[in-house]
């Protein structure tokens, strides 16, 4: 899989694609991820991408120009291109998995007060990662990164995250590990019985409970 990221903030991802698993899929060759400075493709002489809102308005406007030629450069027959705003569909666990399987995606990184609205027809999908407002689309774009890339094979072990957290709409069960009582906070008896099918049979209630108690809106769906 290979992954191309629009953004005008290139440095904001050289060390969170430097450690732990996104550096590790990137080692052993499961993901290729590019970072592009779309100010490179501007034609203005000062290479300027944004420009003052047509109506008037607060803010300047990306502009068209630098990040479709950008976008046309390295898009493919099978490329997926992501446009992060506010106003795309939430993020899920579902839709990590659904672009896990893709061989190629360019994400684009907003920036100001956001995209001529014309951008729309050079991209498949809008995604948010919540209802909050960001500087830019780079932060996003490294949730995206950090999520896709654990779900490619080999990255982790396929059990890790077949039983974690949104998986068939529940949160993930708690675990616990050595000591068994610290300060009084003792682990539950049932994990220390042994009995694998009481076990799997507790964490399958403890999902349904943590899930009712803190995100019940996932029970509805």
């Amino acid at each position: 899989m290979k992954i191309d990221i629009l953004t005008l903030f290139p440095n904001m991802f050289e060390k969170v694609f430097e450690d732990s698993i996104i550096k590790r899929g990137i080692d052993d060759k499961k993901i290729k991820v590019e970072i592009h400075n779309f100010r490179d493709y501007s034609k203005d002489p000062h290479h300027k991408v944004d420009d003052t809102p047509y109506g008037g308005g607060a803010g300047m406007v990306l502009t068209l120009q630098p990040l479709v030629d950008c976008i046309k450069k390295l898009k493919k027959e099978d490329t997926i291109v992501i446009l992060l705003t506010p106003s795309g569909k939430v993020y899920n666990q579902t839709i990590a998995y659904e672009l896990s399987k893709k061989n190629h995606l360019i994400l684009v990184c907003g920036h100001y007060e956001g995209f001529d609205e014309r951008i729309k027809n050079y991209c498949d999908m809008e995604i948010s990662i919540g209802d909050y407002i960001l500087s830019g689309g780079e932060i996003p774009a490294m949730v995206l990164v950090d999520s896709i890339i654990r779900l490619l094979p080999g990255v982790i072990k396929e059990e890790s995250h077949i039983k974690e957290s949104f998986e068939s709409n529940l949160l993930d069960y708690p675990t616990y590990t050595k000591p068994r009582v610290f300060e009084g906070y003792e682990v539950p008896e049932i994990l220390l019985s042994g009995d694998h099918n009481k076990i799997d049979e507790y964490r399958k209630q403890e999902r349904i409970r943590l899930t009712k108690e803190n995100r019940p809106d996932l029970i509805k769906e």
